[in-house]
Protein backbone atom coordinates (compact mmCIF):
# COMPACT_ATOMS: atom_id res chain seq x y z
CA UNK A 1 0.00 0.00 0.00
CA UNK A 2 2.84 2.38 0.86
CA UNK A 3 4.42 2.03 -2.59
CA UNK A 4 1.10 2.63 -4.32
CA UNK A 5 0.46 5.79 -2.31
CA UNK A 6 3.95 7.12 -3.01
CA UNK A 7 3.67 6.35 -6.73
CA UNK A 8 0.23 7.98 -6.92
CA UNK A 9 1.65 11.09 -5.25
CA UNK A 10 4.56 11.20 -7.69
CA UNK A 11 2.23 10.89 -10.67
CA UNK A 12 -0.07 13.55 -9.22
CA UNK A 13 2.78 16.03 -8.76
CA UNK A 14 4.19 15.31 -12.24
CA UNK A 15 0.77 15.77 -13.83
CA UNK A 16 0.39 19.18 -12.21
CA UNK A 17 3.87 20.20 -13.37
CA UNK A 18 2.96 19.17 -16.92
CA UNK A 19 -0.36 21.05 -16.75
CA UNK A 20 1.29 24.30 -15.71
CA UNK A 21 4.06 23.83 -18.28
CA UNK A 22 1.44 23.51 -21.02
CA UNK A 23 -0.18 26.72 -19.79
CA UNK A 24 3.16 28.54 -20.08
CA UNK A 25 3.74 27.08 -23.54
CA UNK A 26 0.32 28.32 -24.66
CA UNK A 27 1.01 31.80 -23.31
CA UNK A 28 4.39 31.88 -25.05
CA UNK A 29 3.00 30.65 -28.36
CA UNK A 30 -0.09 32.86 -28.50
CA UNK A 31 -0.15 35.54 -25.77
CA UNK A 32 -2.72 37.72 -27.52
CA UNK A 33 -5.28 34.92 -27.57
CA UNK A 34 -5.81 34.86 -23.82
CA UNK A 35 -8.20 37.74 -23.09
CA UNK A 36 -8.66 37.07 -19.37
CA UNK A 37 -4.88 37.35 -18.78
CA UNK A 38 -3.94 40.94 -19.64
CA UNK A 39 -0.57 40.75 -17.84
CA UNK A 40 1.13 37.86 -19.61
CA UNK A 41 4.37 38.09 -17.60
CA UNK A 42 2.49 37.97 -14.29
CA UNK A 43 0.46 35.01 -15.48
CA UNK A 44 3.59 33.13 -16.58
CA UNK A 45 5.19 33.87 -13.21
CA UNK A 46 2.16 32.42 -11.41
CA UNK A 47 2.33 29.29 -13.55
CA UNK A 48 6.04 28.92 -12.76
CA UNK A 49 5.31 29.32 -9.06
CA UNK A 50 2.82 26.48 -9.28
CA UNK A 51 5.36 24.33 -11.13
CA UNK A 52 7.99 25.09 -8.48
CA UNK A 53 5.58 24.17 -5.69
CA UNK A 54 4.84 20.75 -7.19
CA UNK A 55 8.51 20.24 -8.09
CA UNK A 56 9.46 20.90 -4.45
CA UNK A 57 6.84 18.42 -3.26
CA UNK A 58 8.12 15.82 -5.69
CA UNK A 59 11.71 16.37 -4.56
CA UNK A 60 10.71 16.06 -0.90
CA UNK A 61 8.91 12.82 -1.64
CA UNK A 62 11.89 11.43 -3.56
CA UNK A 63 14.45 12.46 -0.96
CA UNK A 64 12.65 11.45 2.20
CA UNK A 65 10.49 8.53 1.09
Amino acid sequence: MRDKLLEASREHFLAHIKKHKVNVEILLENPRGIAEHPDIMETIEKELEQMADYHDKLEMLNIYF
